[in-house]
Parts: C-alpha cells; sequence; structure tokens
C-alpha cells in the first residue's frame, strides 16, 4: 500500500508541475507570434506532456522505492529542482509574455534534467532511461522557444 501511496504523491507533484500550463494558457498573444513552419500543431502538446509527467513520476517513485528518501536525497531533490523549473516555463512564456527568460528557464531545465538522469542511473537506469524522452522533448522545446523568440524579438520586450 505505501508504494501505490508514494506512487500517487509523484504522480500529484507531476500534476502540481503541470497544472502551470493550465493556469497559463498560450492566447491570443501567442497565437499572433510568427511561427516556424516546423512548430507541431497545438493539439500534440497535451499528449506529449501527459506521457511525459507519468514518466518523470515513475522515474522518480521507481528511485524512492529503491533508496527510499535518506538513500536517494540528493537525486530526488534534483528530480524535485527539475520539476520546479519546469512549473515555471509557462508563467514566463505566456503570463510574463518573455520568451528569453522562458528560453533561459528551458536551458536551465535541460541540465536539470541531464544531471536528474546522471544522479538516478547508479540507483535505477531504469528511472534513468525514463527521464530521456523528457530530456529530448526539453531539447527539441528549448529550439522552439529560442526561434520563436528570434522571430519575435519584441515579444520580450512587451
Amino acid at each position: 500500500m505505501m508504494d501505490v501511496t508514494a506512487f500517487v504523491v509523484f504522480l500529484a507533484l507531476c500534476t502540481a508541475a503541470a497544472s502551470t500550463g493550465i493556469v497559463f494558457r498560450p492566447g491570443q498573444w501567442y497565437a499572433g507570434l510568427n511561427q516556424p513552419s516546423w512548430r507541431p500543431p497545438n493539439a500534440l502538446f497535451g499528449p506529449v506532456w501527459l506521457v511525459l509527467y507519468i514518466m518523470i513520476a515513475t522515474a522518480g517513485w521507481l528511485v524512492w522505492r529503491e533508496a527510499g528518501i535518506a538513500g536517494a536525497a540528493l537525486p530526488l531533490a534534483l528530480w524535485a529542482l527539475q520539476l520546479a523549473l519546469n512549473a515555471t516555463w509557462s508563467w514566463l512564456a505566456f503570463r510574463r509574455r518573455r520568451l528569453d527568460l522562458a528560453a533561459l528557464g528551458m536551458a536551465a531545465l535541460w541540465l536539470a534534467i541531464l544531471v536528474n538522469i546522471l544522479a538516478f542511473h547508479p540507483i535505477s537506469p531504469l528511472a534513468a532511461w525514463l527521464l530521456v524522452p523528457y530530456l529530448a522533448w526539453v531539447s527539441f522545446a528549448l529550439a522552439l522557444n529560442v526561434k520563436l523568440w528570434r522571430l519575435n524579438p519584441a515579444a520580450s520586450t512587451s
């Protein structure tokens, strides 16, 4: 029962991070930006993030289950850090309308995910591998964010 409860906690933490994407929506401002031709359709983002958040939660839970909080304090703190950085992107991009700061935040997120993968691997290689698609998606999202910023330089000064 403890395993199920812990997994629900990890899912709840990921849901909390994901909620910023619900609270801070792209809206008309984002729709009016110049978009690169290779930008995926809006309908793709929700399902991709749903799968990624389940994988992120599972990765954290696997490390917790293998080593516990005391045995994996630093890796789990890194997991929480990357989740917190993840949660700030929608606020920076859509609420503050700062594509420049959003890109910097996403670069920090990318680095945090990479460090988290390296920290998880000795404890649970599966947990580390579960974060690799997340790193790949954030790599793509960072490239998209930077391209949007370059196509819309005035968007970060408003």
